[in-house]
């Protein structure tokens, strides 16, 4: 039985919606999971990320590795029954955290060998441990390991990572041993055209249950995001689901499924959240600006999540003022919230066929955070990463 079943394109553009089946349950498409990276999103229970309108999470083998240890986790039941969630997840392998928090790490073709970011441990990874752990977690959808250069790497290094990562997607694929866990390939070739389509051609080829694109949103322009996606997706079948790793702006989300990707992940709702940065349909705001000491309405006019029908805008950036952490946790109830609702509209537009429309006006309200500013940000917050080595 096919994992993944088209229900309507868009007449006007690459758009899609459709079911994505697990063992965990069938999760409808275009998604955004929220990021549970150490088996929890940060500051919520599983309760109330499910009562966000969230369907699937996405947790990370590297982490999780590293903490509290694939053996334990394994002995307990496996990562739904450790962290109490009871619906879909999807594991990351960890690449990206394994260069991005550890700059010596050592690649050979065998695999990596790190430092911990947590106590300095040495650790050699390789595919099939990837999978294996994995395996052991009970993830319904696992990714391979791949090879994740730098944006600015000199393009003969982001040629042999492509090189890499297709020969560690290979051994993932003989690897895996489990029924019932999906394995995503992941498409490299930073932001260099013929080395995405050569990557795309070379995976697509293979037995892979879905595809991802991995390499993107770390500080490329987004013309430059936007031409990538628009020379790989193509190149994947169209019966397979095609993911978007590390994307979460509203603005994004909406472009990216203009252009055919099914589902999304990303940090940014709750860390934002977690800094006063609060989703409305004009865009951004900032909780801890002035403006809002004394506004008593909700954040958002016509917002049915909890923190919107229960608290002010006032409220909240009192608790922020304060200090108080009752704050974080309604941010980021509410910034993911934004975003089911968002996914929401945007499935029943394609359904209803007016999706065009829809990208139109949400782009048109939407005030998004300029290019500079995105730039800079990213750039602190990866800085900030390697600082805390």
């Amino acid at each position: 039985m096919d994992n993944f079943v088209i229900t309507r394109d868009s007449r006007h553009s690459a758009a899609r919606t459709g079911e994505l089946a697990t063992r965990h349950g069938t999760v409808p498409t275009p998604a955004f999971c929220p990021v549970g990276s150490q088996a929890t999103v940060k500051t919520l229970t599983p309760e109330e990320v499910s009562a966000t309108g969230a369907g699937m999470i996405l947790s990370n083998t590297y982490h999780l590795y590293l903490r509290p240890g694939i053996e334990l986790i394994a002995q307990v039941g496996g990562l739904h029954r450790f962290m109490g969630w009871h619906n879909p997840i999807l594991t990351d392998s960890g690449g990206f955290q394994i260069f991005s928090l550890s700059p010596l790490a050592k690649i050979t073709d065998e695999g990596v060998t790190f430092r911990s970011h947590i106590d300095g441990s040495k650790h050699h990874i390789t595919p099939e441990n990837v999978i294996d752990f994995q395996q052991a977690l009970g993830s319904d959808i696992m990714m391979v390991l791949d090879e994740v250069p730098h944006p600015d790497a000199h393009p003969l290094k982001i040629a042999r990572a492509v090189e890499r990562t297709t020969d560690w997607a290979q051994r993932c694929l003989k690897a895996r041993t489990a029924t019932g866990q999906q394995l995503f390939a992941i498409i490299q070739g930073g932001t260099d055209c013929e080395l995405r389509r050569k990557s795309a051609e070379s995976l697509t080829g293979l037995e892979f249950d879905g595809f991802a694109l991995g390499g993107l949103s770390l500080g490329e322009a987004k013309r430059d995001t936007w031409h990538m996606l628009d020379i790989t997706v193509p190149l994947i079948p169209e019966t397979k689901p095609r993911y978007l790793m590390g994307v979460g702006s509203p603005e994004d989300l909406v472009e990216a499924v203009s252009r055919g990707i099914d589902i999304f992940d990303s940090v940014l709702p709750t860390r934002v959240a977690r800094n006063g940065g609060l989703y409305t349909a004009g865009g951004r705001i900032n909780i801890k600006n002035s403006r809002f000491q004394s506004l008593d309405g909700p954040v958002e006019e016509g917002c049915s999540c909890y923190t919107c029908r229960n608290f002010s805008a006032g409220y909240l950036a009192h608790l922020f003022r304060s200090g108080e952490i009752l704050g974080l946790r309604l941010a980021s109830i509410h910034n993911l919230s934004f975003l089911q609702t968002l996914m929401a509209g945007i499935r029943q537009s394609i359904r209803q066929s007016y999706f065009e429309q829809f990208r139109s006006e949400f782009l048109a309200g939407y005030r998004a955070v300029d290019e500079q500013t995105r730039t800079l940000q990213k750039q602190k917050w990866l800085e900030n990463r390697l600082n805390k080595l």
